[in-house]
């Protein structure tokens, strides 16, 4: 029995290594195999042939063409995205419309400035020889007049130039006194130069003619004192020095500015080609307050430092609100060259890939249709556009809220 059954795995090796028809073939031929052995290899012979007679023949697969295919994908729906607001809606949201045509703008370039002294209507207060400062009668901020005294100071020299001018004066006077006969005409005309010279001098310094004529009555504790004073109304804006300071010749000790008349210098890129023109005016703002200003220079020289060029505006600070050393910001205004079509920056909305677009409205039907635009340049509070035809009417205010309406009611608001 044992041999039996070593024969039957020998005889199911062979047969499973070889097709199912030549091991049916097999069994035909040898009529020894067992009955079990038999049963299963008919079993499997007849899947095969089942399998066979039921697969489809390649030549008679069914063609399925690419049209047929696209017929039966459904329609998309072309309907325009739009949306109606009712009169409640417009009001409560703010939504204004217009109708935009082109026209001329007004093009806006920033630049930084800073506010300076007028150079013009301000004056530096300061001695004309090596002196010393007695007192001062004037401080920082103080509102001075023309001819108001400043500051007294001491000099050496002024004290020799005011020996010098008595003598010179009471010579020339005591010659004028004298008879032709007893005083030639050169000593008189030389005593009246000297008189002359000595005058001058004085006046250089910086005397002024009352401080001169009372040099006579002065005590000699009080030669060499003189004092300087404004030579126009305005407001001291430095007063750099102390009490018994040593000052020299030339150096400031006061600024006196009218600051009711003041200007504003601003820095232009070197590469810029934005046309600036003496007499154009500008917007100068400071802390929220806007100033109106007028452009009397501009520079032709570049900074060395900062690679820009000097704009000089002056403006009118009656309410003194402005003072030197200031920063602001400077807006310069110039108009289109030709006629453009720009729309307020409410108007434009951003799309969810980042398009621009602009709401137009059907006034037959008083729906609102998202229309993607090309956004230019700022002109002010405006935005130069592309992409709309001339006499539509679109949303200036409220864009956002047609938007969210729109996106409310399930469609794409931005055509995409």
């Amino acid at each position: 029995m044992k041999n039996s059954k070593t024969v039957v795995g020998a005889v199911l090796t062979t047969l499973l290594c070889v097709p199912v028809s030549r091991a049916t073939t097999a069994i035909e031929n040898d009529k020894n195999i067992d009955a079990p052995i038999q049963y299963f290899l008919e079993q499997e012979s007849g899947s095969h042939q089942h399998e066979k007679a039921h697969e489809p023949e390649e030549n008679h697969k069914p063609e399925v063409s690419h049209q047929s295919e696209v017929n039966q994908q459904p329609e998309e729906n072309h309907q325009p995205e739009e949306v109606v607001l009712t009169e409640q809606q417009r009001q409560l949201a703010g939504v204004q419309t217009s109708v935009i045509e082109p026209r001329i703008y007004n093009q806006r370039v920033y630049a930084p400035g800073e506010v300076k002294v007028n150079g013009y209507s301000s004056s530096l207060v300061s001695p004309r020889t090596d002196s010393v400062v007695i007192s001062r009668h004037a401080a920082l901020g103080d509102e001075v007049a023309k001819g108001q005294v400043l500051v007294t100071l001491f000099s050496e020299t002024i004290a020799q130039s005011q020996a010098e001018f008595l003598i010179a004066s009471s010579n020339y006077s005591r010659a004028k006194k004298l008879d032709k006969n007893t005083i030639s005409e050169s000593a008189l005309v030389e005593a009246e130069n000297r008189y002359k010279a000595s005058y001058g001098e004085l006046i250089a310094f910086g005397l002024t003619p009352n401080a001169i004529s009372s040099i006579t009555a002065l005590d000699v504790d009080a030669f060499g004192q003189y004092e300087l004073v404004a030579v126009r109304d305005g407001v001291v804006l430095q007063d750099n020095f102390m009490q018994g300071q040593r000052v020299l010749a030339g150096e400031t000790v006061m600024l006196l500015a009218d600051e009711s008349d003041i200007w504003i210098e601003a820095s232009l890129p070197a590469t810029s080609a934005f046309p600036v023109q003496v007499g154009d005016t500008a917007q100068v703002i400071f802390n929220g307050e806007h100033f109106t200003a007028q452009v009397i220079q501009q520079s032709h020289i570049i900074d060395p430092l900062t690679r820009t060029r000097t704009v000089r505006l002056a403006i009118r600070n009656t309410t003194h609100s402005l003072h030197a050393g200031m920063f602001v910001d400077v807006l310069f205004s110039v108009p289109t060259p030709s006629p453009v079509m720009a729309v307020p920056e409410t108007a434009m909305v951003r799309s969810t890939d980042g398009d621009w677009v602009i709401y137009v409205e059907n006034e037959a039907s008083g729906a609102f249709t998202p229309v993607e635009v090309q956004r230019g340049e700022a002109l002010g509070e405006y935005r130069r556009i592309e992409g709309v035809e001339t006499g539509t009417r679109i949303v200036t205010h409220g864009a956002f809220f047609v938007a969210s309406e729109l996106a409310k009611s399930g469609f794409d608001p931005h055509n995409h």
